[in-house]
């Protein structure tokens, strides 16, 4: 049976190299919206990194966990951009794992947690950005999760890859 709880905590050492061996199971991933393999510090960057200006203490880490096996794991700013939307920075499913509906399950772990926190009276909607590189691979996911596409897009860099963020939705 699959556990949902934040990362970090008492337990933040375990945590971190459970995320990180996440990330290098879908390798493919972090090559689409970086050009580089997943690096060694990109699981802590994935729980501490905010926009500038959002204060650390409305962002979270959840992880699902098949026993002592991290197999998703979501990163949710609550209050960012507006204090009417949580915004989901990552939604990411071990690689051995996919096609198990882990995705969708990480997900309602989102919408749960975003309505069972403190500032959920205000949330009423989730957001979310799809670079370019990702998109054929992300845009049926979330499609299906009943989020659309805003109509903003921004550009997008990382080092030499470039491309464009499209903004998507859904109402919570």
């Amino acid at each position: 049976m699959a556990v949902v709880r934040e990362l970090g905590g008492s337990s933040a050492d375990g945590d971190v190299a459970a995320l990180q061996d996440l990330l290098e199971s879908v390798p493919d991933y972090a090559l689409r919206i970086t050009g580089y393999p997943p690096g060694p510090s990109d699981a802590l960057s994935a729980l501490l990194s905010v926009p500038d200006g959002f204060d650390p203490a409305g962002k979270a880490g959840l992880g699902l966990w098949e026993g002592e096996r991290l197999v998703a794991f979501a990163d949710v700013l609550l209050g960012y951009p507006t204090p009417a939307v949580a915004y989901i920075g990552l939604l990411v499913v071990r690689g051995d794992a996919h096609g198990r509906g882990l995705g969708r399950a990480m997900h309602d772990a989102v919408i749960d947690f975003v309505r069972s926190a403190p500032a959920a009276a205000r949330v009423d909607r989730l957001r979310l950005g799809i670079v370019g590189t990702n998109a054929s691979v992300a845009e049926p996911f979330w499609w299906a999760l009943g989020f659309r596409p805003t109509g903003e897009t921004k550009p997008y860099r990382y080092d030499h890859l470039e491309s464009t963020v499209a903004l998507w939705e859904r109402a919570l």
